[in-house]
């Protein structure tokens, strides 16, 4: 049996181990700090840090990669009622730091706490401030009840997590956010590991080899998405 080395990461926000090299589990490397230029880098190379408190930073590249690609997104007619009807307002941008807040408090099933630890929490703040990171909310009246966060690079997002408070508030934040993301030019949205929410909108596997040749160009410039998140400021 071929050992599994996990890499250990040094200072250079660059230097990444080739995420062909991860274990079954998808874990490729560990160490390293949480710093725009590190994030950004592994995101360009499909790979994020998903570790629990108490835990050192653990990067991962896993195989498959759960993705929605355009021309793949399915809407429930019940959800499409939802939309056309405006039970939330759907915005960008407007209340990033609360998302983050709200997804870090929400109930998992299966998982003892959160992923998003300060240090995340501190980390996807100042992607925020950067232009790199962005919010979709879904409001009523006046109250925040639904939302999701991720981060945009060339023509991908990757999202991060989700949280609601109300009946269909998130999936109706995600629809928004995937069909102006892919009218503006998006080639993926990466939702990394398969979830069964997901799986209902159209998102699948992918063998990462696939998912890393789709990437590769889609990151590399073309039509910034970041004005999407503004587009979506407005009330619904």
């Amino acid at each position: 049996m071929t050992p599994v080395t996990v890499f250990l990461l040094g200072q250079d926000p660059e230097a990444f181990p080739p995420p062909e090299r991860a274990d079954r589990s998808g874990l490729l490397a560990i160490g390293g700090d949480l710093t725009p230029a590190r994030l950004l880098a592994g995101y360009r190379r499909g790979i994020f840090p998903w570790y629990s408190e108490g835990q050192p930073i653990l990067w991962h590249s896993p195989d498959p990669r759960f993705v929605l690609l355009p021309g793949q997104l399915h809407v429930p007619r019940s959800l499409e009622k939802v939309l056309r009807r405006r039970t939330y307002a759907i915005r960008g941008d407007t209340a990033f730091t609360e998302v983050l807040s709200a997804c870090a408090e929400a109930p998992r099933p299966g998982q003892d706490g959160t992923w998003i630890t300060p240090e995340m929490h501190a980390a996807y703040v100042a992607l925020h401030r950067l232009g790199h990171a962005h919010s979709v909310e879904a409001w009523q009246d006046g109250t925040l009840v639904g939302g999701l966060y991720g981060v945009a690079l060339g023509r991908v997002f990757f999202g991060e997590s989700m949280f609601t408070r109300a009946p269909n508030a998130s999936k109706a934040a995600f629809v928004a956010a995937a069909r102006a993301l892919f009218d503006a030019g998006c080639r993926l949205i990466d939702c990394q590991v398969e979830t069964e929410h997901l799986a209902r909108f159209g998102a699948a596997d992918l063998p990462r080899r696939r998912f890393l040749q789709l990437l590769g160009p889609a990151v590399q410039g073309g039509p910034p998405l970041h004005p999407v998140f503004a587009s979506l400021a407005a009330p619904g």
